[in-house]
């Protein structure tokens, strides 16, 4: 039965998006969007009860299969949905009763928001490379839609240059993945070569020179959708021209799904080659993506930009600790990827509900929300504290154990990394206590009152600041040695 089950969680957003699609413009959307993202999280909680009891499984002849590694995600990507499905009821709402958006395109946004999930969810438990491929692409397709959703000249931009830049890099992947099944074909031959289950049992004996290769187009191609520098353009734009509640999902999940991609070719790589050669790509493209995601923070003006960079120089520092390799930096990188997931969603929350009621994105034109709507001022400051890692929130506890993994395995990589989150703490807080405790402003919108999610995510943040429960402490611990050498 949980065989079935898993395929029809997979299945649960797809229906949804044909059902919302049919809905059209209804105002009975949000609480379908609603509905359909509570089934989905509902799926995937049986999911994890399932491998916590009985360990990995697979469904539909091996074509889609579950671990401790993808599970995890799987529920991130469900709960994160699920609480930004809630957001958007009343933010966008609010967006088309101040005119920012045409009510016609309710229906567009709604059935693409579930052909998103879909597909992040279909790239997590498929247990096929190609169909991987695929369903990146089908999450950059539905993307690309919502971005351009204002239909203003900026946001149409944005989904092009979101479109080309990221179109280029999954065409990268597909070359890599092609090298992957041709040096997997001689020793599997046919459909296995395709499979995880059936690649990493014989990853050891697989062309290291064709797979050295592969890894590079990989951690190229996949690299452009995590906004690994220099690969990040169109990050910045996507995440301040599109709808708040997609520059949640994009920033808190996407990118998430690409690393792990990036992370499953690392061990299958590093099998074949016999050398953490990978990891050191890893390392380079990581180190590269703190400094210049920190150092490009203090010239933003769009409060979005603004943490749409803080993106670039977190997911680098995940791929970083991933490109440490061993228990405890993995522990770290699955840690961090999980606080920054939920606290990312959190800050565009607050920040996109900030922007909503000044009525700009500027945050020189942003200022006094503590005298003007308190609970928003502050959620915001907590949200931005959170984000720059001061305790007790979990990218503390997680930025702590990656300087601790890289004193042991790279000592001269911490000065770097010390100073890169040193500038972007500065510059983070500055901006939002100005924004937060400065000389009030009129306000030219009403506030709309969307702050539960993003107080949910903050009450986990700090949950996973203070003591990581024991479940998800085990659940790090497993996936640490799936991809481990």
């Amino acid at each position: 039965m949980s065989d079935v089950a898993l395929a029809w969680m997979v299945l649960i957003p797809l229906a949804g998006a044909a059902l919302l699609g049919a809905l059209g413009s209804r105002q009975s959307g949000f609480s379908a969007n609603v509905a359909v993202s509570l089934a989905t999280l509902a799926g995937a909680s049986f999911m994890t009860v399932r491998v916590v009891q009985d360990g990995s499984f697979s469904s539909l002849h091996h074509e889609l299969f579950v671990d401790p590694l993808s599970v995890f995600l799987i529920d991130l990507v469900a709960f994160v949905s699920f609480t930004t499905s809630l957001f958007s009821r009343s933010y966008m709402r609010a967006e088309v009763r101040l005119g920012h958006l045409d009510p016609a395109r309710l229906g567009t946004y709604h059935a693409m928001y579930q052909v998103f999930i879909f597909a992040m969810l279909l790239a997590l438990t498929c247990n096929n490379i190609g169909v991987l491929w695929i369903a990146m692409e089908g999450a950059t397709l539905s993307t690309a839609l919502l971005i351009s959703l204002y239909r203003t000249p900026a946001s149409l931009g944005a989904a092009w240059k979101y479109f080309i830049l990221c179109g280029v890099g999954i065409a990268l992947a597909l070359l890599g993945t092609i090298m992957v099944y041709f040096a997997a074909h001689s020793v599997l031959g046919g459909h296995r070569a395709l499979l995880w289950t059936d690649l990493y049992s014989v990853k050891g004996r697989l062309d290291p020179a064709i797979m050295a290769i592969a890894f590079v187009f990989l951690i190229v191609g996949y690299g452009t959708k995590v906004g690994l520098v220099p690969l990040h353009a169109w990050l910045p734009d996507a995440h301040a021209e599109g709808p708040t509640p997609i520059s949640a999902v994009l920033s808190g999940l996407l990118l998430s799904v690409a690393l792990y991609a990036i992370v499953r070719f690392k061990a299958l790589a590093e099998g074949a080659l016999r050398t953490n050669w990978p990891g050191h790509l890893m390392i380079g493209f990581g180190l590269a993506s703190v400094l210049i995601g920190a150092f490009s923070l203090s010239s933003q003006r769009d409060i979005k930009r603004l943490f749409a960079y803080s993106s670039v120089e977190h997911m680098g520092l995940a791929t970083f600790a991933f490109g440490l390799g061993g228990p405890l930096a993995t522990f770290a990188a699955l840690l961090h990827m999980t606080a920054h997931a939920l606290t990312k969603s959190s800050v565009f929350f607050t920040s996109g509900a900030v922007a909503q009621t000044a009525g700009t994105k500027d945050m020189d034109g942003i200022t006094g929300l503590v005298d003007r709507d308190p609970a928003l001022g502050w959620t915001l400051m907590a949200s931005s504290l959170a984000i720059v890692g001061t305790p007790p929130f979990g990218i503390f506890a997680s930025e702590f154990l990656i300087l601790i993994a890289a004193l042991h395995k790279a000592p001269w990589s911490v000065p770097l990394l010390l100073l890169a989150l040193g500038v972007a703490f500065a510059v983070i807080v500055r901006r939002t206590q100005a924004m937060v405790f400065g000389a009030p402003g009129a306000s030219q919108a009403p506030t709309p009152r969307t702050l539960f999610a993003p107080f949910a995510h903050l009450v986990l943040i700090v949950i996973l600041g203070l003591a990581i429960p024991h479940l998800l402490a085990a659940w790090y611990t497993q996936a640490a040695r799936l991809v481990g050498p």
